[in-house]
């Protein structure tokens, strides 16, 4: 399974990458693998503010609908419009074309507080 080193990880399995101060945000390949083939995402209107660990959308599966936690605090100043029409993507590229929000982050050494990649693999390994 593809954890890639270089990102933050949740608990709730939510990704973090920063850039600079601004973060980009989107759900793991496990979470993606759980939850089968995505068919709908609902995501917050560019502006909206999120505190860390706030629900920012939901994610709905053939299986399952779930929701969708920020792994830190900020404001949403984009959203992947690309998953309206093609909400598959979170399946087939979640690392890449299937992100979800970009964040302006409110401070951005919030992501140290947050699990690496071994410690993520660690975590799902022990699922």
């Amino acid at each position: 399974m593809e954890i890639p080193d270089g990102l933050r990880y949740t608990d709730d399995h939510e990704w973090l990458r920063v850039e600079g101060g601004e973060g980009v945000v989107g759900i793991t390949a496990y979470a993606a693998g759980e939850l089968g083939d995505v068919v709908f995402v609902e995501l917050p209107a560019v502006g909206r503010k999120v505190s860390e660990s706030q629900t920012f959308g939901v994610i709905e599966s053939v299986k399952t609908a779930s929701d969708l936690y920020s792994p830190a605090a900020g404001e949403v100043i984009a959203v992947n419009e690309a998953l309206a029409d093609r909400p598959e993507l979170v399946n087939d590229d979640p690392y890449g074309e299937g992100w979800m929000v970009r964040l302006r982050l409110d401070n951005a050494s919030a992501a140290d507080a947050l699990r690496d990649a071994d410690s993520y693999r660690a975590l799902v390994e022990a699922a």
